[in-house]
């Protein structure tokens, strides 16, 4: 895996505050991943991640309670990601 240059403090900072989505199943999910690995995964996945946060919250919840997945490979692919690291 390619591994990405430094993320910016203020990079970091707006995509924390974008994973806060308001559902307490949600924040306990996307912080810790935000916190511990975003800075460390590749550039490709964190374009990912950005477009993860475009979803709806209720479409996010069921792909990671793993009652349904993203039609969007790419999305299919950060959810992966997110699920492997917990």
């Amino acid at each position: 895996m390619v591994k990405n240059k430094m993320v910016s403090q203020e990079k970091l900072n707006r995509i924390f505050w974008h994973s806060r989505r308001g559902m307490l199943e949600l924040d306990l999910i996307l912080v810790p991943f935000v916190r511990d690995h975003f800075p460390t995964i590749s550039e490709a996945d964190q374009m990912r991640y950005e477009q993860l946060l475009a979803c709806e919250d209720q479409d996010m919840f069921s792909w990671f309670m793993r009652s349904s997945i993203p039609e969007d490979a790419e999305i299919a692919a950060i959810v992966g990601l997110i699920l492997e690291s917990r």
